[in-house]
């Protein structure tokens, strides 16, 4: 049975990362092979499986998590990450430091995705536990949990907005609809999870190379102006790119060039270039130092790169094993509610496969024959298969690793934080997406 197959390669791969102690990058290649020679994968093909699959999640991840590590590294060595997060306690007080991260995450976070926002604002979380001694979970959970929900909830995201298109649901509306829901869910989770005990039981460190150790005086960092500048540029280009590819149709010059500059990887090379230029000659660091700072973010980050490409490959072998199809074929003709269904499937593809993508590329399609007819809001359709695809993100999950990574978790602390918040937001999605729909209902009547 297929699902057999994933719950057992998830346990021994903890059984290699915990017990044995393997590197967290051979024990997920070793796992893929595994299931790629269970699952009928031809031995001489699964090399390619693997290759693809690092080379997908490599792909689409080292450009923006490698130069969003540069940006933050240059931010925190000149000082711009601590004069933000000087403001921001300035602003919201010691005390106030999750709400602070929640709300700049969600404000960000609308239309950025989620890894490159999380890199974006990271070193400005890793300075707020530096100056207040606070743990990391305490300040980089929020932001975490945040961003997790604007990412999954809500277009212009990749997967709403796909899915929206395969419902024929309005983008506008889905947008809105999802705000009412994203919003109080996302921030309850984020306030609530940092204080469970079982969370503040954990104290991981700051990885090393990833953050400045000096603490800077008030004359030796610069204007809050460049520092949120810098900081805010890819944010404007990226969302700039997004609204004006919702806003507008048809291609022209301008249109393409737009799209260009907002696509992750060449707004954070543009804001690296900018950053170089604002802290390093500007306020009298010569360009070998911030070459240097550039240097030490790229070492820091290349093992993080190896383990998320590594769950890329896995992620691939199940997909080539056929485990999706399985999954489609099993849960056609299921009468229940539409919502709950598309909800359900995307929860199941999600577990099996770790990829949010394919999980709701596949629960729009099985369930799309069901909304004709059954008076569901489309737009409700769409967020049911985005906030399911959210659940349970586990060891087949690349973005799982980049928060264990980030936040230095042992696999079983990760899947203890990272595994119950992912799914108890999908529960509660549901559980908004249901009412939004009864709402909808009663003000048609």
């Amino acid at each position: 049975m297929p699902l057999l197959v994933v719950g057992i390669s998830v346990l021994v791969l903890l059984l290699l990362m915990t017990k044995l102690k393997l590197n967290g990058f051979a024990a997920l290649l070793l796992v893929a092979v595994g299931v790629g020679l269970v699952r009928g994968i031809p031995l001489e093909k699964i090399p390619d499986v693997l290759s693809e699959g690092i080379g997908g999640q490599v792909g689409d991840t080292m450009p923006t998590i490698g130069l969003g590590a540069m940006v933050g590294r240059v931010m925190g060595d000149s000082g711009a990450a601590q004069r933000i997060a000087g403001k921001l306690l300035d602003a919201f007080g010691p005390r106030g430091v999750q709400v602070a991260m929640v709300v700049t995450s969600m404000l960000i976070g609308v239309t950025m995705f989620y890894e490159v926002a999380f890199i974006i604002i990271v070193p400005i979380a890793f300075t707020l536990v530096r100056v207040t001694g606070a743990k990391l979970l305490w300040v980089g959970l929020p932001m975490s949990i945040a961003l997790s929900t604007m990412h999954s909830f809500l277009p212009p995201h990749p997967g709403p907005t796909a899915v929206a298109a395969t419902f024929h649901a309005s983008v506008g509306l889905t947008l809105f609809y999802g705000l009412f829901i994203a919003v109080p869910v996302g921030v309850l989770i984020a306030l609530v999870w940092p204080r469970l005990p079982f969370i503040r039981a954990m104290n991981p460190s700051i990885p090393p190379g990833l953050v400045s150790e000096r603490v800077f005086e008030d004359e030796e960092m610069p204007g809050l102006g460049w520092s949120l500048g810098v900081a805010l540029f890819p944010v404007v280009l990226i969302a700039g790119a997004a609204v004006t590819d919702m806003a507008t149709s048809g291609s022209s010059p301008f249109l393409h060039f737009v799209a260009f500059i907002g696509s992750a990887p060449i707004a954070l090379l543009l804001t690296l270039l900018l950053a170089v230029w604002a802290f390093g000659p500007r306020i009298g660091r010569s360009l070998a130092e911030v070459s240097a700072s550039c240097n030490s973010a790229a070492q820091a980050m290349a093992m993080i790169l190896l383990v998320i490409g590594a769950g890329g490959a896995f992620k691939n072998v199940l997909v080539e094993g056929g485990i999706s199809d399985y999954i489609k074929d099993q849960t056609h003709g299921w009468s229940i509610s539409p919502i709950v269904l598309a909800w359900l499937i995307a929860v199941i593809l999600r577990v099996a496969l770790g990829s949010a993508t394919v999980a709701v590329v596949t629960a729009s399609g099985v369930v799309l024959p069901l909304l004709a007819g059954s008076g569901v809001h489309p737009e409700m359709m769409v967020l049911a298969v985005c906030c399911g695809s959210i659940a349970f993100s586990h060891v087949n999950d690349p973005g799982f690793w980049l928060f264990k990574e980030y936040f230095d978790l042992s696999v079983v602390e990760a899947i203890k934080v990272r595994t119950t918040y992912t799914t108890v937001l999908a529960v509660l999605g549901l559980g908004g997406v249901l009412a939004v729909e009864r709402a909808l209902d009663v003000l048609s009547l």
